[in-house]
């Protein structure tokens, strides 16, 4: 008789056992499952292209995070918005979106997407309603205005001057030589949109402030954070923090990818 209770009371402490490891097997499954995401869709800025990406890329992939990088056509803000939202909606899950600079407007308009679990600005505009990447630039002027060149089209492009001395100062020469090579001339039409509904009032965003920024000023990057509560760090880094320290702007990604809901 003792026997078999002694059996008894070792079979209903297995069953114990194994429901507490079945429950926090499931526990572990609902938090993974609620908390965190793994697709990433980077957006580039004015006088660039997706390849400004070049060095984060493979640091995130490298992780487990699937990346997307999208090419925006810098025609119109509804042009690029419609870029981003094709390369949303053809991304399977939630997903956090990361822009720099001008990018930064893009993705505060296309950002209220239901798939879109948050925002991560890299030295970028993040403009309220009724603001244009163009009229915030106007009123707070950089250096590297004095470097536009302006065609017979209404697009802008950036001297070689330009990116050596405000846009890309940190970078090697030859990287300089790629960037004057590939960027996107830019419209004036694509800069001068305003928003109508910034997804940051909606969303978790993060924001890597270039301390030596000579395109969108510091200080106006710190508004911008300040104003959307922004997690936010500050960089010793030129405009193209991506490419100057891809290691500490990827760790920010990785870590708002793992903290959003």
């Amino acid at each position: 008789m003792a026997r078999s209770n002694t059996f008894r009371g070792l079979l209903a402490a297995s069953v114990s056992v194994a429901l507490l490891v079945v429950t926090a097997a499931g526990d572990a499954a609902q938090e993974k499952h609620t908390r965190g995401v793994t697709n990433i869709v980077l957006v580039h800025g004015a006088w660039a292209d997706g390849s400004s990406w070049a060095k984060v890329i493979p640091l995130l992939e490298s992780k487990g995070l699937h990346v997307v990088a999208v090419q925006l056509p810098l025609t119109s803000q509804a042009d690029d918005v419609a870029a981003l939202q094709r390369a949303i909606a053809r991304v399977d899950g939630r997903l956090l979106l990361v822009a720099h600079s001008y990018g930064g407007a893009v993705i505060t308009q296309a950002g209220n997407d239901p798939n879109v679990a948050g925002l991560v600005y890299v030295a970028a505009f993040a403009p309220a309603e009724g603001e244009s990447p163009l009229a915030l630039t106007i009123g707070n002027p950089p250096p590297f205005l004095q470097h536009l060149q302006q065609d017979q089209f209404e697009f802008l492009k950036l001297t070689s001057t330009g990116i050596r001395e405000d846009f890309a100062p940190d970078l090697s020469d030859s990287e300089q030589s790629v960037l004057a090579a590939t960027q996107g001339p830019t419209s004036l039409v694509a800069l001068g949109g305003t928003i109508s509904t910034p997804a940051w009032r909606t969303r978790p965003s993060w924001f890597v402030i270039a301390a030596h920024d000579r395109v969108v000023l510091p200080t106006l990057q710190a508004m911008f954070a300040e104003r959307m509560n922004a997690t936010a760090i500050t960089l010793p880094s030129s405009h193209v923090a991506m490419l100057s320290q891809p290691f500490v702007v990827a760790s920010v990604i990785r870590k708002a990818a793992r903290e959003v809901h």
